[in-house]
């Protein structure tokens, strides 16, 4: 695809979500918010579960984290602003925060690989959720507020869909530039064969960090808009072990380490869970995990996956027919 049809497609992609919301009911509307969050998170967490291979089980300690942050800035200086700018400073605050604090724990969490990192990371959501709820200066267990800047006359629903949608166009075109540089490179060389790649002379230790780094802003800057749309929160409500869960299964069913293969997975899984299984909440949970193992067992590499194999299989026999 060239540049010109790409640019010409995203401008389309951008004039349809900004429309639909006219036609949209409130249901649809807040469905379309949620996937919006839910596929920046998991674009956020491929930068570095899909592209450098480092599945991270504690992402959601930055989106606990951003929620929290946004929540104590304004609790503690006031709004920045007036109207929906006030959010933009303790949004980018947050995200900021949250990229510090992976830049911190990057080194010594980053010599783990495989499942002692997934581990790992999986207790540091753990350990960050439970200081948050038990500092008494956090007040994480008896929950914070952070008030919507809604303008006036406009749903809140729409509002945060539309503020979700930019967020998500911001992820994908940063996972784009990721993917398409030398960086991005080196993060493939890194899932690939990360002692290879270190012999061959990729700084393998500095671009897993940038790339740590990275996923990290991306996901507490989300985390930061999560706690305004909610408005009042508590730890139980950002630190959930399913944020962090959901992001690696949108990954794997869409197609882990590629560039659509996250809203794909969410699309689906989203469709499937909040659309067409919302009648049968009694067994709702049941249904979406056996629909899941069978996704991931009928196509281990993802939808994406399963289409590039297809193509890569009829290239030969149409090339044989040929000659």
């Amino acid at each position: 695809m060239n540049r010109s049809l790409a640019l010409l497609l995203g401008l389309a992609a951008v004039v349809v979500i900004a429309v639909l919301p006219i036609w949209m009911g409130p249901f649809y509307t807040r469905v379309a918010q949620l996937f919006f969050f839910s596929a920046g998170l998991a674009i956020a967490w491929n930068i570095l579960g899909g592209f450098s291979g480092y599945w991270s089980f504690g992402h959601t300690a930055f989106i606990g984290m951003g929620a929290f942050a946004a929540a104590h800035l304004v609790g503690q200086i006031g709004p920045v602003g007036s109207g929906p700018w006030s959010m933009i400073v303790p949004v980018v605050f947050a995200g900021l925060l949250c990229g510090l604090f992976a830049l911190v724990i990057a080194y010594p969490i980053l010599r783990l690989r495989g499942i002692y990192f997934a581990i790992a990371m999986l207790g540091v959501g753990q350990v960050v959720g439970e200081l948050v709820n038990n500092i008494r200066w956090f007040q994480g267990g008896v929950g914070v507020f952070l008030a919507a800047p809604v303008p006036a006359g406009m749903p809140p629903e729409d509002f945060f869909y539309y503020v979700f949608a930019a967020l998500l166009i911001v992820c994908f075109v940063v996972s784009v530039l990721v993917r398409n540089s030398r960086f991005g490179y080196a993060l493939l060389a890194v899932r690939e064969d990360e002692d290879t790649a270190m012999m061959l002379g990729v700084a393998t230790e500095r671009y897993k960090i940038l790339a740590f780094v990275l996923s990290a802003t991306l996901v507490g800057t989300l985390g930061a808009v999560y706690g305004y749309s909610v408005g009042y929160f508590t730890t139980y409500t950002v630190f959930r072990l399913d944020f962090s869960l959901n992001m690696i299964v949108f990954c794997l069913i869409g197609g882990i380490g590629t560039l659509f293969g996250p809203i794909i997975g969410t699309a689906i899984m989203l469709f499937l869970t909040q659309v067409l299984l919302s009648r049968f909440l009694d067994i709702h949970l049941l249904i979406t995990g056996a629909l899941v193992v069978a996704i991931i067992l009928l196509v281990p590499g993802g939808i994406l996956g399963a289409v590039k194999q297809k193509f890569t299989r009829r290239a030969p026999a149409a090339r044989s027919v040929e000659a």
